[in-house]
């Protein structure tokens, strides 16, 4: 298996190769030149798989279609330290519950960080060490994160064995609970550093030193956001959990409505479905920040500056440029690499959009690739955790309300509706407390994090300033 740039550049690699990397050459995002392609067979396999076997045979049998470069026996084994029950909670990993008819919650929330995320970064974490081992080699790890992702990664990677993380994050921006999570860790490996800025800037950093090859090869500077496809791909495999568990033959579809703002979440279930899993739709829902909402209704999308993206109560996707929309784009234009350098190299430098709206590929999004889309506002997110609340005994969180919200606007009569469950109320306790009149439940190992001492350097949006950082604190 091979994988290409979104944005046309020659050079094909394999997957432990891009794994170290993060972006190609070009600044475009990894993916593989082709979708391995699910029949029943095949399906029919992965449902015996996680039934009989659990998430980490799945979830190996799934890798293994795309990762050549890592011996099965290896692989199976990182699966199988990564997803277990100690780690997550349940020996289901991401079990499902139903909320009402048609529509369930699918639990992403159970490990370390309560995050989705963890999901994903726990066996990137583990990948790192094993690719890291194998060559010798150091990595220095650059991120963004609006809340979650820094937090997953840097519980993964704390005491990791060639890893440093150096992990930026708006100051300010953040759930005091989520500020907590990452800037009270004390392991010298870990590194937190307060953007005087929103998230955009932290991602336009984490590019722009990802941009600068000379550097980005002399500190070895990698990536753990979602524009690295093995976290990506590593969140395929709960699609196809979700799948096995709601339905019991392999002619029923689904759908999943996805909380979304970098479009990582959802990104990883249009592959599954371009896999051949029976999905229906793939809802991305929206806070205030709509600028993929905007898209899937208009064919527009119009990134926001700093001024004009919103502060919400769904503080991780304060997002108004969904770094892995690319990756759609680029299977939604034919696999254009030079028309997509047009529009994300170019026109959203220039113009800060781009309008697909008389392209007729734009008519594809929702009749080939199954994209629905809607929005959520504070008021809703308060009503929908009241709601769920009252009627089913189920506090959750605010991105996941506005998952839930949307869902109802998009579900089929007969056909599953799943939500994907994004974090654990206590990440959000004040906004909880504001719609139920009480705090959420604390995970006992959490008592007291908002008051332990915490290590963060604050900067300016300045991507030479986290250069010099990173600098100092390798050579």
């Amino acid at each position: 298996m091979l994988y290409l740039s979104t944005r046309g550049h020659p050079q094909r690699k394999r997957f432990c190769d891009i794994l170290l990397e993060g972006l190609a050459p070009d600044g475009g995002l990894y993916l593989p030149e082709r979708y391995p392609q699910v029949d029943g067979a095949l399906l029919t396999r992965l449902r015996t798989a996680y039934h009989e076997q659990g998430y980490a045979e799945l979830a190996f049998q799934i890798l293994q279609l795309f990762i050549d470069d890592i011996p099965d026996a290896d692989l199976r084994a990182l699966c199988e330290k990564t997803y277990t029950a100690e780690v997550f909670g349940t020996g289901e990993i991401v079990p499902l519950r139903h909320l009402e008819d048609g529509l369930w919650l699918e639990a992403l929330s159970n490990g370390p960080t309560l995050a989705f995320k963890d999901m994903a970064m726990q066996l990137l974490g583990n990948l790192f060490e094993y690719e890291l081992g194998r060559r010798g080699e150091q990595l220095n790890i650059l991120g963004a994160t609006s809340g979650d992702t820094g937090s997953a990664a840097e519980y993964a990677m704390r005491g990791k064995q060639g890893v440093r993380v150096f992990m930026t994050s708006p100051h300010g921006r953040m759930s005091a609970f989520q500020q907590a999570q990452m800037f009270s860790l004390q392991d010298e490996n870990i590194h937190n550093i307060a953007i005087e800025g929103v998230f955009d800037d932290c991602q336009d950093i984490v590019k722009a030193v990802s941009n600068d090859h000379a550097f980005k090869a002399k500190y070895k500077i990698g990536t753990v956001n979602s524009i690295n496809w093995a976290r990506l791909l590593a969140q395929v495999v709960y699609y196809f959990a979700g799948y096995v568990q709601a339905t019991t033959a392999n002619d029923q579809k689904v759908s999943f409505t996805v909380p979304s703002g970098n479009f990582g979440n959802v990104c990883a279930g249009h592959v599954a479905r371009s896999m051949g899993l029976p999905i229906d739709k793939l809802v991305v829902a929206t806070n205030e920040n709509d600028v993929l909402d905007e898209f899937f209704r208009t064919g527009v999308y119009r990134v926001r500056g700093s001024a004009d993206t919103h502060e919400t109560s769904s503080p991780s996707m304060d997002i108004s440029k969904a770094s892995n929309f690319e990756r759609f784009v680029f299977d939604l234009l034919g696999r254009d690499g030079a028309r997509v350098q047009a529009l994300f190299g170019t026109a959203l430098g220039q113009d800060g959009r781009f309008d697909l709206s008389a392209d007729p590929a734009f008519a594809e999004a929702a009749r080939t690739y199954g994209f629905a889309s809607g929005k959520s506002t504070h008021a809703d997110r308060l009503a929908t955790i009241r709601d769920t609340h009252q009627r089913f005994g189920v506090t959750i969180d605010t991105h996941t309300a506005d998952g839930v919200k949307v869902a109802r606007e998009h579900s089929t009569p007969g056909q599953p509706m799943l939500v994907l469950e994004t974090a654990l109320p206590i990440k959000f306790a004040e906004t909880i407390q504001e719609a139920l009149g009480h705090a959420p439940e604390r995970p006992a190992r959490f008592a007291g994090i908002e008051d332990l001492p915490k290590r963060v350097e604050v900067m300016a949006a300045d991507a030479q300033q986290v250069k010099d950082y990173i600098a100092r604190h390798c050579d």
